[in-house]
């Protein structure tokens, strides 16, 4: 089993390059935008470049990953977190590093469920739930490097921020050396025909188990190559399509980013009034994300993806219906900034247990082998489309609803994503994928699942 670890642990580095470089850019646009003089538009679209480059790379790497493999897919974002490293340290103009940061996005937009997908379908039922979250783990882990390392270069130069981007390129190099030496994921193997080379990595990866009859098992949900995106939205997959998009929706809808991105802003509006101590405490946020994210990699083989949904969610509204309290009530003013850091670690912690991990474990599992990637993809760009969208309009929301409307909305659509998860979301706990498939192709309900 303990190739299976290690093999998580590589693909799992994509994960820890997704983090870093979605969040590194937080102190490196302080310097950027002194050197270059920027103006607000300016310093918005070198943030955003990521985003976009993300969306773009979610919505075309699907087919890429069917075709391509999932591993050698994973060594093309490899080397283009490399290359996007490397480019935007030595960039000589603002249009250089928005163009850098694009293509760094690109490969976010292809890890971000390739990375999942592959640790998934070489996985063992027993340990999937943890080895797929290692994946979300190293994400968190990965914005706290980030926050570190924008800390520790902030007392350099102007020209530090080349190096908080040109760092990067070390995972990217580790990923792109480890994922070489991998073997392909044992269920694209069997789609492909490649049955020899299928048998041999399960013989590897899962040791003790009949490697004939697990790749019987897969090739009954294989029955030709290739895919087009007609199937993906065949009737019988519409469920399991209808959940992967949900669930990306209730992950950004109920406000996860809009505390990562703007946490310094919160505490501000709270009344922390350094920028410095308002970052420590940013960094916090990030730590507690990590560590409950350790938590959920503990519990998700045991308790079961929905009851954390319902904790984890619960946890969210409650924190959120708090810190509009706290804003509400000016008599609160003396507390209100150590309310507003609980509740925001409180929210961190019960998201990380939650919706944090489980949607991207969740859609690596649910969708049809044979259209398994492009499926995902879809999921994939949902979910970051929704993420442009909330950062795009936290600020503009704060203005019309006033900060303690704006928490209350979020608190009020992760009550409706509980009542979602009741009727609609599966529990995938100790069933193998092909029974997940056949489930689906059953036609029973996908809620059915867990009981059937």
């Amino acid at each position: 089993m303990l190739i299976i670890y290690v093999i998580a642990f590589v693909a799992a580095l994509a994960g820890l390059l997704f983090g870093y470089d979605t969040g590194v850019i937080s102190g490196a646009i302080l310097f950027i935008k002194d050197q270059f003089n920027l103006t607000s538009a300016v310093v918005e679209r070198v943030v955003s470049a990521v985003l976009l480059g993300a969306v773009i790379g979610a919505a075309f790497s699907g087919a890429m990953a069917d075709k391509l493999g999932r591993r050698r897919s994973i060594v093309l974002t490899a080397i283009l977190f490399a290359s996007g490293a490397i480019g935007s340290a030595f960039s000589p103009n603002v249009p250089t590093i928005i163009a850098c940061r694009f293509l760094i996005g690109l490969a976010i937009g292809v890890a971000s469920y390739v990375a999942p997908l592959y640790i998934s379908e070489i996985s063992p039922p027993d340990v999937r739930g943890a080895l797929v979250s290692l994946n979300q783990l190293m994400i968190t882990f990965g914005i706290v490097v980030s926050y570190l390392v924008d800390y520790m270069l902030t007392m350099g130069g102007e020209q530090e921020w080349r190096w908080m981007f040109g760092l990067g390129v070390i995972p990217a190099i580790i990923l792109l050396i480890g994922m070489i030496f991998l073997p392909e994921s044992p269920r694209w193997l069997v789609s492909r025909g490649f049955i020899d080379r299928a048998r041999e990595v399960l013989k590897r990866t899962n040791k003790g188990k009949d490697a004939d009859k697990e790749i019987e098992n897969i090739s009954k949900t294989v029955t030709e190559k290739g895919c087009c995106w007609k199937e993906v939205f065949q009737p019988w997959v519409r469920p399991a399509l209808l959940v992967g998009i949900a669930l990306a929706f209730f992950q950004q809808a109920t406000g996860i980013n809009t505390i990562i991105y703007y946490a310094p802003t919160i505490f501000e509006f709270a009344g922390f009034g350094s920028h410095k101590v308002a970052i420590l405490a940013t960094v916090g946020v990030g730590v507690v994300n990590v560590l409950m994210t350790i938590v959920a990699i503990w519990l998700l083989d045991k308790v079961g993806r929905k009851p954390l949904l319902y904790i984890g969610m619960a946890g969210m509204a409650l924190s959120l219906v708090v810190l509009g309290v706290a804003f509400y009530l000016p008599s609160l003013s003396n507390l209100l900034k150590w309310i507003a850091v609980g509740s925001v670690l409180f929210y961190i912690a019960s998201f990380a247990i939650s919706l944090g991990p489980i949607f991207w474990l969740i859609i690596a599992e649910i969708y049809p082998l044979k259209i398994r990637g492009r499926a995902m993809s879809l999921a994939t760009v949902a979910n970051w489309g929704f993420n442009m969208l909330v950062a795009a309009t936290f600020l503009t929301l704060t203005e019309k609803l006033g900060r303690p409307g704006t928490f209350w909305l979020f608190a009020l659509i992760s009550v409706i994503g509980i009542i979602y998860c009741y009727f609609c979301v599966p529990e995938t706990k100790g069933h193998t994928l092909e029974q997940i498939e056949e489930h689906l192709y059953s036609g029973k309900g996908l809620r059915k699942l867990g009981s059937s």
